[in-house]
């Protein structure tokens, strides 16, 4: 995850044992949070991130390294060439297709949360959360609303609206 990554870089020992454990917090809450209908979930977002904090400790503490840099971790850089072959597969697809600028939107993930609607919901459900892989915020929505919309669907069945839509992978203004 290259987010990880980037966050971890300049940072020592001790910042990054810190980021462990925070990850480690959220997978926790994230196992005992409500199931999610698809594979990419809460639980397998916080998972992965947390493998990614893990990882980059016990790199840094095989190779005895006081601050962690990116350049001297393989998988790290493995990583950011597989980044920029995507990117420039992107751009050359954007020149033949004539799109001015490169869209990379199949990397996006989304949290869509919802609301019960008064009247419909069970007291005391929670409110449904799902993660989806989308463009943009729109067309999460969208798409959450196509799937779990209609009738016998996630949001039909708990009485549940779209209430928000936010992007968690990248995180927002990074570039994956």
């Amino acid at each position: 995850m290259f987010g990880v990554i980037v966050r971890a870089a300049g940072l020592d020992r001790r910042q990054v044992a810190a980021q462990v454990r925070q990850a480690q917090e959220r997978a926790g809450r994230a196992r005992v949070s409500p199931a999610e209908p698809h594979h990419l979930s809460e639980l397998s977002i916080a998972e992965l991130r947390c493998v990614q904090w893990e990882r980059i400790a016990a790199v840094m503490g095989r190779g005895q390294v006081a601050v962690y840099a990116p350049s001297l971790d393989s998988r790290a850089v493995r990583c950011e060439e597989q980044r920029l072959q995507r990117l420039m597969g992107d751009g050359a697809e954007a020149e033949r297709s004539g799109v001015a600028a490169v869209e990379i939107s199949r990397h996006r993930v989304y949290r869509i949360g919802a609301r019960a609607v008064s009247g419909r919901s069970r007291p005391g459900a929670a409110a449904p959360v799902v993660h989806l892989m989308a463009a943009s915020a729109e067309g999460a929505a969208e798409r959450a609303w196509a799937v779990h919309g209609k009738d016998g669907g996630l949001y039909w069945r708990t009485g549940g609206r779209i209430a928000s839509v936010e992007q968690v992978f990248p995180e927002f203004g990074e570039l994956f």
